[in-house]
């Protein structure tokens, strides 16, 4: 099958897409040439999109970020969930330090967050 090889021939197809956008709906029949072509086109451009700009995880420091904005939480309140000192959740809120073992856990946890960015995995 062809891929995508440049960002030209990139934008190219995305402006396509987007004209097929235009024609085909959740009513279209998956026979409908408009249809296919839209679902080939898009098969190539999610996978130039996974190797040209893959998505990356989130940090920790980034996903603690988003929980606490969230839950609307300060770094006092998440202290007391961790059980740390305001400090020592300002060094790992800033990357200064990283959060040990039995703090990790409880940051996946009541944070809820996933383990393999906790661990940075």
């Amino acid at each position: 099958m062809r891929t995508i090889e440049t960002k030209k021939e990139y934008t190219a197809i995305i402006n396509r897409i987007e004209e097929l956008l235009i024609l085909v709906d959740n009513t279209t029949p998956t026979t409908d040439k408009n249809f296919i072509e839209l679902d080939l086109l898009s098969d190539l451009v999610a996978d130039y999109e996974e190797v040209s700009d893959p998505i990356k995880a989130p940090t920790l420091v980034e996903a603690m970020k988003l929980r606490m904005y969230e839950r609307g939480l300060n770094q006092k309140r998440l202290s007391e969930l961790l059980g740390v000192s305001t400090s020592r959740v300002s060094e790992y809120l800033t990357g200064k330090s990283e959060p040990p073992l039995k703090i990790a856990r409880e940051i996946s946890q009541k944070l809820d967050i996933d383990p393999m960015i906790v661990l940075g995995i």
